[in-house]
């Protein structure tokens, strides 16, 4: 199959075509020809006034839900999602059932993977059924192809077996992915801790809950010379900890999610259940603070923290609700409209995400595979619910009116447009 994309900007800081407007011929999932202009008939030819492209993006934190919670989400319907988001590559969480805790439950998802147009890369269980009591089998995972260790949405307490995880990675210069968050503090507590959550009689959980976390998780890093990732970043301190730690040699990385930058506590007055989050959202200063950190370069990617929940569990009271938001097709959107650079963006989701997790950065050249997001960052459109591919709607997007749309990407030898 023939594929001609015509009059793209090529947004890609690692590419010689950086900047340039190029017509690019791709024949059965390889780049054949970069011109300025190129005539050749192809089966499907992609023409749009202000298309840009890039090296596909990646995702380092979404829940796929597969196997077991299909009913929220399974691998091929979150291949969609992740495409229609503009993501070639997607980290899974390991909190599946069973638990990605074994070499099989790793094979499984690596297997089923090869059916779909994105990559997936497992994250493994640290501990055996993801519950934080005892290590599991991390070498034979990571053989089997996990990319790297954590327990996804239950952030490991205890301070020893963290230690002994980050001891053992390092014998496959493997990364553990932390979100943290002290749950002995603030284990109630349904939002951010301030003067919102006391307006709105709801618990609150501080966000020292999260820096003592951080603190404590950089020690144990530098301790064991080792490689960690903090995700889901909410805390101004936080960051200030973190920024420390690179400047003092020490191997730590962090992501944060889009809607971070979106969406502040005060959204929540609304009681909108598909604002309950974990992070929780922070205070209005948090998030700009957040922002001049993400235009600074003090933050590494952004992860979508992409957790589908079914209806009945997010149309309830907000108390019961669970956590969670679908985000892998707002992601782009949410970060331009809030002001991100696309160059930004992108150096994020391409080069940095990849150096995190030891990938190699695809490149668009003549005779390279292609790995190529589609978009227009200048598209402005309201976000419908029938945009969504994920089985699950749990978006607080729905309704907003959005700038920057994916048009889709060519992945695998696979064409998928939106």
């Amino acid at each position: 199959m023939k594929i001609l994309i015509k009059q793209a900007q090529v947004i890609s800081p690692s590419s010689p075509f950086n900047g340039q407007t190029k017509d690019i011929l791709i024949t059965n999932g390889k780049i054949e020809k970069i011109a300025d202009a190129i005539t050749e008939k192809a089966d499907q030819a992609i023409e749009q006034k202000g298309l840009c492209i890039s090296i596909g993006w990646m995702d380092v934190f979404a829940d796929f839900a597969d196997p077991g919670f299909e009913y929220r989400e399974n691998i091929e319907s979150g291949a969609k999602a992740a495409a229609a988001g503009g993501f070639t590559d997607v980290m899974l969480l390991p909190n599946t059932n069973p638990v990605a805790d074994s070499k099989s439950q790793i094979d499984y998802i690596v297997q089923k993977a090869k059916q779909v147009a994105i990559n997936i890369h497992p994250i493994a269980a640290i501990t055996r059924n993801a519950e934080g009591k005892e290590l599991a089998e991390m070498y034979d995972m990571q053989q089997t192809g996990a990319l790297a260790f954590s327990d996804g949405i239950n952030p490991i307490q205890n301070s020893g077996l963290l230690l002994k995880a980050l001891q053992y990675v390092k014998t496959v210069d493997g990364t553990v992915i932390q979100i943290p968050d002290d749950t002995s503090i603030g284990a109630n507590g349904l939002m951010n801790e301030g003067i919102i959550s006391t307006q709105m009689g709801l618990p609150g959980k501080p966000t020292m809950a999260e820096e003592l976390m951080v603190a404590r998780d950089i020690k144990l890093a530098r301790y064991a010379d080792s490689k960690i990732h903090f995700t889901g970043v909410s805390s101004p301190k936080s960051l200030e900890y973190i920024k420390r730690a690179k400047e003092g040699g020490i191997k730590v990385s962090c992501s944060i999610t889009p809607y971070q930058v979106y969406f502040c506590d005060e959204d929540l007055q609304q009681y909108d259940t598909n604002l309950k989050l974990n992070p929780p959202l922070r205070s209005r200063a948090d998030m700009t603070a957040i922002h001049k950190a993400l235009l600074d370069g003090g933050i590494d990617c952004i992860a979508s923290h992409h957790l589908p929940q079914n209806w009945d569990s997010k149309t309830c009271e907000f108390e019961y609700a669970k956590a969670g938001m679908i985000s892998l097709e707002t992601s782009f959107a949410a970060l331009i409209t809030a002001g991100l650079p696309v160059a930004n963006f992108v150096q994020m989701q391409t080069v940095n995400a990849r150096k995190l997790f030891g990938l190699p950065v695809p490149e668009i050249k003549e005779g390279e595979m292609a790995c190529i997001t589609l978009f227009n960052p200048d598209t402005e459109f309201v976000f419908g619910e029938e945009m969504l591919r994920s089985r699950s709607k749990n978006s607080p997007f729905i309704g907003k009116h959005l700038k920057g749309k994916v048009l889709g990407i060519i992945n695998k030898a696979q064409l998928q447009l939106n």
